[in-house]
């Protein structure tokens, strides 16, 4: 699906291409791709580096056509091992066009585009539309970092209760959604230092890049501490699992222990030999209160040691 966006003076969307607009495709038909190629005549190795989810943020140019991958946060709807992932955001620039392409239909870009419209200032150039999709892009990593982080308290919650299999490998894949962020964040961070000297940056340009470095430290920064937040608190719960399970190791060792002195008597005395008990009424009562009277004794012992 692609829309055309006139962003001077303000957004709004357009019937046909035009130059200088904003042509905004999202997850591409070979409609929308036929179009691209054979109207726009974009370099088709531009569509295969964007269609690559895994694709790090990175800046080309080539014969005029200037490429740049932004990574951005995603939250997948289908049950996944990590929910909260990032994928790759591709804008392509020549002279008269503006080109954004998604594979993933997000809340962000349709965030943006409404945010845009309610500032109904559109955008000055190409160049100022990119640093405000870094930007938004650092915006929403900072909002998806305090879900991910409403998520990581609701774990320790049910937790505190008791230790539970679904909760901990809950904690395990936002470990994974934060590693995905903070590398995706740094590759962003690395682009825009880049692509200060690749892009032609004016005062206002400028002024916006400083706003974009400062929210991107503090998705950085945010997602160092849910990472080592997180990594403590794995680790505190994997200490009182293995502390658990000492415990009971230590219960039933002991029980083993007193449940041997028992055998152990009634084999003594079960044995095929001469003991001076084989014609007398009360030897099984002996055998027998015997072995209670020696577990009994252990069990105290055990009991004042607290091994049980």
């Amino acid at each position: 699906m692609r829309t055309y966006w006139n962003f001077n003076g303000t957004l709004r969307t357009l019937d046909e291409w035009q130059p200088n607009c904003w042509v905004q495709v999202t997850c591409p038909t070979p409609d929308d791709e036929k179009f691209l190629f054979d109207e726009l005549h974009i370099p088709d190795y531009f569509l295969d580096d964007i269609r690559d989810k895994d694709e790090r943020a990175r800046y080309d140019y080539d014969d005029g056509w200037t490429l740049i991958i932004l990574r951005i946060p995603y939250v997948k709807e289908v049950r996944s091992r990590t929910p909260h992932t990032t994928i790759p955001l591709g804008i392509i620039l020549n002279k008269d066009i503006c080109i954004s392409i998604c594979n993933f239909e997000t809340n962000m870009m349709i965030d943006f585009v409404s945010y845009q419209q309610k500032r109904n200032r559109g955008f000055t150039d190409s160049v100022d539309f990119v640093f405000r999709l870094f930007l938004s892009a650092a915006v929403w990593y900072l909002k998806r970092l305090k879900q991910i982080s409403i998520l990581i308290e609701e774990a320790k919650r049910n937790l505190d209760h008791g230790i539970d299999n679904e909760d901990l490998i809950g904690l395990s894949r936002l470990q994974d959604s934060l590693t995905y962020f903070i590398t995706s964040i740094r590759g962003n961070e690395t682009l825009l230092s880049k692509l200060k000297f690749k892009l032609p940056v004016d005062e206002l340009d400028a002024d916006l890049i400083e706003d974009v470095t400062i929210e991107m430290n503090q998705a950085r920064e945010t997602t160092n501490i849910y990472t080592n937040i997180l990594d403590s608190t794995m680790e505190t719960y994997a200490s009182i699992i293995n502390n658990n399970m000492g415990g009971i190791m230590k219960q039933m060792t002991s029980v083993s222990i007193i449940l041997m002195f028992p055998t152990l008597i009634a084999s003594i005395f079960g044995m095929n030999l001469v003991s001076g008990l084989e014609n007398t009424w009360w030897g099984f009562l002996l055998v027998i209160v015997l072995s209670f009277v020696v577990t009994g004794v252990f069990y105290w012992l055990f009991r004042r040691k607290t091994w049980i």
